[in-house]
């Protein structure tokens, strides 16, 4: 290489580097987004990636029926059903349906937890109780609620009492169950560290046995919501004048196809809607344990 090509490169290096140097928009930091614009595109972005799934699934929905895929008479297009849902709801029949469910479900819940969970934590805080009732248990939890609805509706006739009997009786297991395990779980090390400083047995369920086990409670509590809402629509479709399960199967027998869909939709929301409101107390009953960083 000669000596005028090397003294071109470096004079270009040291102009580039020059460049590089007085450039105020290579020199200055990047400067980081506001807090709130942050946090804005975090909940945007979490908006976004939890609804394309469902907005994925709306959107063949509607293009299968109108595109041929589909029988449009047994699957009508979304857009139909929403029409079919916003007439019930003036006509107030979806009102009245949907009142009447969750009278049953939330009752036959209610009624659940504030038996199950005193129960639950009574058979797992002391063993030998719990080795009595346990072949019990099981046998009852395999037995299905539905299979026992005839019983239910023989014994209690086909009014209210026989619907929130069976809501009771399918939600009580997993809550029973999870409350059991709960306690039966607790970790050793905790129970003797709190031997260890002799506090008596009540001061140990309160201090140790309850806050270990509320979030198990809560995941069969949980179980025990989507089962109330489920078991109440099977129930309602025999021997019921209303309620949303009534609805599917008269808009069934009926052929209004677009009517049923609507009551189906509304089953699901209902069922989101009350998950979530668990999830959110279940969040707020074991806010030790929630992280507080990102």
């Amino acid at each position: 290489m000669s000596i005028t090509t090397e003294k071109a490169l470096a004079s270009g290096a040291d102009v580039s580097g020059a460049a590089q140097r007085t450039d105020p928009a290579l020199a200055a930091p990047r400067r980081p987004l506001p807090a709130p614009l942050r946090r804005t595109g975090r909940a945007l972005l979490a908006v976004v990636t939890r609804t394309v799934a469902i907005a994925a699934l709306l959107a063949v929905w509607e293009t299968a029926p109108r595109l041929g895929l589909v029988d449009r008479t047994f699957l009508p297009p979304f857009s139909e059903v929403v029409v079919a849902w916003w007439q019930l709801l003036l006509d107030g029949q979806l009102a009245e349906h949907t009142q009447a469910s969750l009278a049953r479900s939330f009752t036959g819940f209610g009624l659940a937890v504030a038996l199950a969970v005193p129960l639950g934590l009574l058979i797992g805080w002391y063993r030998p109780l719990a080795n009595v009732l346990g072949p019990l248990l099981e046998v009852f939890r395999n037995t299905a609620a539905l299979a026992l609805l005839p019983v239910f509706v023989l014994l209690l006739g086909i009014g209210e009492t026989s619907k929130i009997s069976i809501v009771l009786y399918a939600c009580t297991w997993p809550i029973l169950l999870n409350t059991i395990s709960a306690v039966s779980s607790v970790d050793p090390t905790l129970l003797r560290l709190a031997k260890s400083m002799d506090l008596p047995a009540p001061k140990i369920f309160q201090k140790v046995i309850l806050p270990a086990s509320v979030p198990t409670v809560f995941t069969g509590i949980r179980l025990a919501g989507a089962v109330a809402i489920l078991v109440l629509v099977a129930a309602e479709m025999v021997g019921a004048k209303a309620g949303l399960g009534y609805l599917v199967n008269a808009s069934q027998f009926n052929f209004a196809i677009p009517e049923m869909y609507a009551g189906i939709i509304t089953i699901s929301a209902i069922g989101v809607a009350f998950n979530q409101l668990l999830v959110a107390l279940e969040r707020r009953f074991t806010s030790w344990r929630t992280p507080t960083g990102n």
